[in-house]
């Protein structure tokens, strides 16, 4: 019986896992785009259909109502003299640097990298937001009787899912192990 040899005579020595392709930053930073283009078109919106303050009842428990924030989630020091705007624009970019190096490494990882994206694509949302306005466009608020939770924007939205993805991504890493 003949054997076949490759004609290059090479042996594939490659050490990428057939199990865990690599697509490259690409798509991460592309999932990433369309949520902040996504966030930026809702604000945009919401900021020319809507005065500050405003609200539209859509249903007995959620309304649209722009609102602004100049603090960070959960209006958390939004009440300072303005130097929070800087802080949590530098926090912002400095996690988007980080994630993407993040992204970078594990792009194989595609739970991983989901979570990564989205927190990615609501961080640059909201820098977006600080540094042309002064603010977060905040118009999301769910309520129950009288107590509302505090407005949000789709932005945090795609932080909070980024961040559940993480968790379920790590509980299936420790899971496996």
């Amino acid at each position: 019986m003949a054997t076949k040899k490759r004609a290059s005579g090479s042996i594939n020595t490659s050490t990428k896992s057939s199990s865990t392709p690599s697509h490259g930053l690409a798509p991460w930073l592309g999932l990433a785009a369309i949520v902040i283009l996504l966030d930026q078109l809702s604000k945009i919106t919401i900021a020319k259909l809507f005065a500050y303050g405003e609200s539209l009842a859509v249903t007995n428990f959620f309304n649209l109502t722009l609102v602004y924030n100049k603090g960070a989630a959960f209006s958390f020091l939004a009440s300072e003299s303005g130097w929070q705007r800087h802080l949590f624009t530098v926090i912002g970019i400095s996690a988007a640097l980080y994630i993407i190096y993040l992204l970078k490494n594990h792009n194989g990882q595609r739970l991983f990298c989901w979570a990564l994206a989205l927190i990615l694509g609501g961080a640059l949302g909201n820098v977006i937001d600080r540094v042309m306005y002064g603010h977060v466009i905040d118009f999301l608020d769910f309520y129950y009787a009288n107590s509302h939770f505090p407005a949000f924007n789709l932005a945090d939205s795609a932080i909070c899912l980024g961040a559940g993805l993480f968790i379920l991504d790590e509980l299936r890493r420790v899971k496996n192990k």
